[in-house]
């Protein structure tokens, strides 16, 4: 499909603690290469970039501010041109300058990757679709971790995944697969 050079990449909390071991099984192997195939495209035609970076409220998170776990991955750090949002909740625009810079810059369409499919990629994408941004989420570039329902029972990665990605579109986002977008 043909992508609008006012499209912005928002790429989710693709930081060093999102590795640590400690947060469970995970899906999607492949997603962080995936990531890197968008933004290399974004990047060689000049596109905006936006980076978004979880500083956690909670001293045991993997993103709690002062340790490593809040660094971004090496392969993922920001350019000097391109934008960085830093959230201390889940959903990008809440509590920053995300929709201002956003509009400011002309930019009606997001492309959202990143982690975790159920948290921040799910919240920042019905905030962007409710703000009336065009959405795209990219399935196959974003992951999750194995969770518990509210009833307790055990659910996988990819359960996780599947229902959230389910719960945004045709709603709030249109998900497709990097193939389907390029």
């Amino acid at each position: 499909m043909p992508i609008p050079a006012d499209t912005a990449l928002l790429i989710i909390d693709q930081q060093q603690g999102i590795l640590h071991p400690r947060l469970g099984p995970r899906n999607n192997p492949e997603a962080e290469e995936r990531m890197l195939e968008l933004l290399a495209h974004w990047r060689s035609r000049g596109w905006p970039v936006i980076h978004v970076q979880h500083l956690s409220r909670s001293t045991d998170s993997v993103f709690w501010p002062g340790q490593s776990g809040v660094e971004f991955q090496p392969r993922f750090r920001p350019q000097t041109a391109e934008g960085l949002i830093q959230k201390q909740v889940p959903d990008a625009f809440c509590g920053t300058s995300l929709e201002a810079d956003l509009r400011q810059q002309g930019i009606g369409q997001l492309v959202i990757v990143g982690v975790a499919t159920n948290n921040s990629v799910e919240s920042t994408a019905r905030t962007a679709g409710n703000l009336g941004f065009a959405v795209w989420v990219v399935a196959d570039a974003c992951f999750t971790f194995d969770k518990r329902d509210f009833a307790g029972r055990a659910r996988s990665a990819e359960e996780v995944h599947d229902m959230s990605l389910a719960n945004l579109h045709g709603e709030y986002a249109t998900v497709l697969n990097l193939a389907q977008l390029f």
